[in-house]
């Protein structure tokens, strides 16, 4: 069998670099789940029940020792032992952690007050920690927040909606989500960036490097006012199984998916295909139909109940949020409202075309507001006229 020490010396040892003033306990159950963490692939359902019902701990020595999992199938059993046990080894834990001290990258678990509730959704398939670089308390700050996310290949229509949608949702203070990737990610990082926002990149490797190197500087960019996100340790590559899983990150972490632009079999109807899984909101942009380019966002439209988003006011009320326009709807009428009060009395009374005439208004606009004050009881009509309520009586 192979020998892991589990001792609190050894556990501190391991995860000296990033000075996280731990109790024993603490200690040790981090290192198991860093551990757990580089067993695992991301999204391997059957750790998730081990871990969640004996804790990383237990779960750990439980392996090690070849001893019995009850609630595995003796086929799950023989499973997993085949794929964790030929990573089992602590040095990949100390270069992890070691590369994340270097590069501040913190090391979140669920023990962690920041750790984002929503990711547990995913039950068994949930992650069993987070690396992640930038502000972390911003992972309790993501709810609402949108994940918008499309084709690598974007169009220049794709570009423009995405960064417009990213621009005036996250200048209004709403989190925009995504991959890191080149096309529609690159588009809607840059753009929340440029507005002061926060923006949030989910990789597929470890947060200490960008995948692609192209976007280095998008990625330390999105490190020092929002957060890099990866699920696998500090020093993973990439590869197309956790660019897969890690789009089911991206769904559970937000309160819903925008696809901007996607082709027929896009890897972003994947992260669309979660978010409805999952109970979030879905959109998709529609775009030309002659464009290759939308036929995924059409298919999702047309096939699968999504919202259809033409602006950020439709992104709005996908979040339950009040739209931009409704607000200035409210604005609007609150300010006509006071020009109609500001036209009344409440000694003598008057018709609605005085009443316009006094405001500087349509008469029908005042009979509308007229209306509305009245039921509010602001104001109320007699023979004579209209009158504020105070002169009632």
């Amino acid at each position: 069998m192979t020998a892991i020490d589990l001792s609190v010396d050894a556990a501190r040892a391991a995860l000296a670099p990033l000075r996280l003033g731990l109790s024993d306990d603490e200690a040790v159950d981090r290192y198991a789940t860093a551990m757990w963490c580089q067993l695992v692939e991301p999204g391997d359902s059957v750790a998730g029940r081990v871990v969640a019902t004996h804790g990383p701990v237990d779960a750990l020595e439980r392996l090690v020792a070849g001893a019995a999992f009850p609630d595995l199938t003796a086929r799950e059993a023989v499973a997993a032992q085949k794929r964790w046990m030929p990573r089992l080894a602590p040095r990949g834990v100390t270069d992890a952690v070691r590369i994340a001290a270097a590069r501040r990258v913190a090391f979140v678990t669920r023990r962690d007050a920041v750790w984002p509730t929503q990711l547990d959704d995913l039950q068994d398939h949930a992650p069993l920690c987070l690396w992640v670089r930038g502000d972390v308390s911003a992972l309790t700050r993501l709810d609402p927040s949108i994940a918008l996310v499309g084709a690598r290949a974007a169009s220049g229509y794709g570009d423009l909606v995405a960064r417009e949608l990213a621009a005036e949702l996250a200048g209004g203070g709403i989190p925009v989500v995504s991959g890191g990737a080149y096309g529609i990610d690159g588009a809607a990082h840059r753009a929340a960036l440029s507005v002061g926002g926060t923006t949030v990149a989910l990789l597929a490797g470890g947060a200490e490097r960008a995948y692609p190197a192209g976007h280095t500087q998008l990625i330390d960019d999105i490190a020092d006012t929002g957060l890099v996100v990866s699920e696998v340790p500090c020093g993973s590559a990439p590869t197309k199984w956790r660019f897969l899983q890690r789009n089911r990150l991206i769904a559970a972490l937000t309160t819903a998916t925008v696809v901007v632009e996607a082709g027929w079999r896009s890897g972003s109807l994947n992260t669309a295909g979660h978010a409805a899984d999952l109970g979030r909101g879905l959109g998709a942009v529609p775009g030309p139909i002659t464009s290759p380019g939308s036929a995924g966002t059409h298919r999702l439209i047309r096939d699968y109940g999504a919202a259809c988003i033409t602006g950020a006011d439709d992104v709005r009320e996908l979040l339950g949020l009040p739209t931009a326009a409704a607000e200035r709807s409210g604005e609007a009428r609150t300010d006509d409202s006071t020009r109609v009060r500001d036209a009344l009395s409440n000694r003598v009374g008057r018709d609605a075309a005085e009443i316009a005439r006094r405001a500087g208004m349509a008469v029908d606009e005042v009979r509308t507001l007229l209306g509305l004050l009245q039921l509010e009881g602001v104001v109320h009509v007699g023979v004579d006229g209209w009158r504020t309520t105070a002169g009632r009586g």
